[in-house]
């Protein structure tokens, strides 16, 4: 069936859990100044955030700083606890794409994550599961994002400070990972609130077009709506 005459939902609605990492790319952290952890930094999402491919990111209108961040997501497999690195692939599923919108001003107020990034519609996800048989090599996919026309973050994953098998062992150290958790692996450089000379978040009407090697492409709009 052509893909035109679809509607493509998010490949996975209720995962168990959905962790994300910060900090996790080397370029995004010296674009802000930030030291590169020697641990993961982690933090999670609601799966009420979850929407699929062309549904729209909602932004409230008292949100002033939304902002993208293209993400390569790894879905699990199997529930695994204390997995050793050399293990780790085997607890992988697949992989697909996930994009962890921010709401920057109340995550900077907060100073800490959770608030900013668990809006409704704030984890668009897809455009499908990527088996990791068909992926091969993980350690050097190209990541790229448009906002509208304009190419915003262009990096790949070799720029990881842990890459997937590493995130793996360290969180399965801490929890019990299991079947249809999504674990987003972090974001490269190029985010709207660190662009110089100074930020440019985005607004109702744009396009957000993230690409993953392997993967496929997510695009979603944005819609400003007043609550």
């Amino acid at each position: 069936m052509p893909l035109s005459k679809t509607t493509l939902l998010a490949p996975i609605v209720h995962p168990p859990k959905i962790i994300c990492l910060g900090l996790n790319y080397r370029d995004h952290a010296a674009e802000q100044n930030a030291p590169i952890p020697d641990e993961p930094i982690i933090f999670f999402k609601p799966n009420t955030a979850i929407i699929g491919p062309h549904e729209y990111i909602v932004k409230p209108n008292f949100v002033k700083q939304l902002d993208y961040e293209a993400e390569l997501a790894v879905v699990v497999g199997r529930k695994a606890k204390n997995v050793p690195i050399s293990e780790a692939k085997e607890y992988v599923f697949g992989y697909t794409i996930l994009n962890d919108v921010s709401a920057r001003d109340i995550q900077f107020k907060d100073k800490q994550w959770t608030r900013g990034k668990s809006f409704d519609t704030f984890a668009p996800t897809g455009p499908c599961i990527v088996t990791q048989d068909q992926m091969g090599d993980i350690s050097n996919l190209s990541i790229r994002t448009w906002v509208n026309s304009e190419i915003r973050q262009n990096s790949t994953t070799r720029n990881m400070v842990f890459n997937v098998y590493e995130i793996l062992h360290h969180l399965s150290r801490i929890m019990t990972l299991e079947p249809c958790d999504i674990i987003a692996t972090g974001t490269p450089a190029g985010v709207g609130f660190a662009m110089k000379p100074k930020p440019r978040f985005l607004q109702d009407g744009d396009v957000v077009k993230i690409e993953i090697e392997k993967v496929g492409v997510l695009e979603n709009r944005v819609v400003e709506i007043k609550p």
